[in-house]
């Protein structure tokens, strides 16, 4: 049985197992994704090679040479981190699924068609870039099971399998929740009873100076997902299927990752390079190893899937397997070519561009427009939401500008000029969350007053008119 969605720009139908992806963005649109699909695929991506090694910037957020966190500290970071930043992925993923839009094209009503090209393209360039630097991930950890073969041949094996995925990506979800989310899930157990079995240092033997800046890295590997989410809940039965798919299967996955990412650096390897050597070195690591390093596969999937259909957002209507099959060419050509290695500062940039545009999306979704949602060619220009997005955007790099030398430089120089010197205990997620969040509501707020006094006036006219 067909719905119309109330944008009346998408046709959401019911689903089954052997629903797919329309190849077409004019196409309807399958809700076929239960619980345990979402599930599978938001717990598959909350795991990842990245966020084992990505522990060291918890463990010493001021970089290398510099004091470590406590463990009690580096944990809570973890923790609160994670779920600051997959809350705002599971509230746009709801987005998805109550419209049937793609992630790009819900932001046509929040900027208006043409301008939402602007935030599209960032997006296609940060999951291009996140699908590149996942190719060189799983070759590097090849690698380390397997250093016969050259680093190439694992980067066009890789390349070729993540291009097969994106032609069925819900067959390649359900493959997901079926056979890997149960044996990603068992390792994981595995692996965390294995290392809490060495002695662990003191909880409370460090520091908690740096703390804002390690949860700010946490927060930013979860959020980078929120400008993707809705390609995948629109696909979803219903909005809670949607929500707790994300919230709880990503948040969960995370934070067991980075918890055990950071014991590996505190018990038996001293930096990040160590990790995957300790892996392997427990009963059983390299088969673990090697399981683990093939699930990676939906990491770079789940990018190039999402750089496609942001590009179907400038044109609707070509062809999503033509786009990923040249989308995942590309990412494993670049892969062959380049090596991505400043990993802490993706992310950091990530979140500064993507947190406040998340806040403002959620407030005008849920709270100024509640519901009045409009993802279609027709929707109008609304230049002032940008205002907000770069309120956020400005707060959260005078607080943590990243560690660029002239970008540090740059934003240095201009809170100096505006005296505004960040505290410590400041988190730059969090404050440009809420500055993005609240402009955004006075904003909305200003131009409902006006859109009152306005209706007053003509009415007022017409009275006049008549008298």
């Amino acid at each position: 049985m067909a719905a119309t969605s109330n944008s009346e720009s998408f046709t959401i139908v019911t689903g089954d197992k052997h629903s797919e992806v329309a190849f077409t963005l004019v196409e309807p649109v399958p809700q076929a994704l239960g619980l345990f699909d979402q599930f599978g695929l938001w717990g598959n991506l909350g795991v990842s090679l990245l966020g084992f090694t990505g522990a060291i910037f918890v463990l010493q957020p001021g970089g290398t040479g510099t004091p470590k966190l406590s463990l009690v500290a580096g944990l809570s970071a973890i923790v609160l981190g994670t779920i600051l930043g997959t809350l705002p992925v599971a509230l746009a993923g709801v987005a998805g699924t109550r419209t049937g839009a793609p992630a790009m094209v819900l932001l046509r009503s929040l900027f208006g068609r043409e301008l939402s090209f602007v935030p599209t393209l960032l997006n296609i360039l940060q999951c291009l870039g996140w699908g590149v630097f996942e190719l060189v991930t799983i070759a590097t950890a090849a690698r380390t099971i397997a250093p016969a073969l050259p680093r190439w041949s694992y980067i066009l094996l890789a390349g070729v399998v993540t291009g097969l995925l994106t032609v069925r990506p819900l067959g390649a979800i359900r493959i997901l929740r079926r056979f890997v989310t149960p044996a990603v899930a068992a390792i994981l157990a595995y692996l965390f009873v294995e290392l809490v079995r060495h002695r662990l240092p003191v909880f409370n033997h460090g520091t908690w100076s740096g703390y804002w800046a390690a949860m700010d890295t946490v927060v930013a590997a979860a959020i980078s997902f929120a400008p993707m989410a809705a390609d995948y809940t629109r696909h979803s039965r219903s909005e809670r299927t949607a929500f707790l798919g994300i919230f709880v299967g990503y948040s969960a996955t995370q934070i067991l990752c980075y918890v055990i990412g950071l014991i590996t650096l505190v018990t038996v390897a001293r930096n990040p390079s160590d990790i995957y050597g300790a892996f392997i070195a427990v009963p059983l690591g390299s088969l673990c190893f090697a399981v683990l390093a093939t699930r990676e596969l939906d990491q770079s999937f789940a990018n190039v899937y999402s750089t496609a259909v942001s590009i179907q957002n400038l044109r609707p209507w070509w062809d999503r397997r033509v786009l990923a099959l040249g989308i995942a060419s590309l990412a494993t050509a670049l892969a062959l070519w380049i090596n991505i290695a400043d990993y802490e500062n993706f992310l950091v940039l990530l979140g500064s561009v993507f947190i406040p545009m998340s806040a403002v999306f959620i407030v005008d979704f849920y709270v100024l427009s509640r519901g009045r949602w409009d993802p279609t060619v027709h929707s109008r220009r609304r230049f002032a939401m940008f205002a907000p997005w770069a309120l956020g955007f400005i707060a959260y790099q005078l607080i943590n500008p990243g560690y660029i030398s002239w970008w540090v430089s740059v934003w240095t120089h201009l809170g100096r000029l505006v005296e505004f010197r960040a505290p410590s205990w400041m988190s730059a997620s969090i404050f440009s969350f809420v500055v993005a969040a609240v402009a955004t509501l006075a904003g909305g707020g200003g131009a409902h007053v006006a859109r009152h006094l306005r209706g007053r006036r003509i009415t007022a006219a017409e009275s006049s008119a008549l008298e």
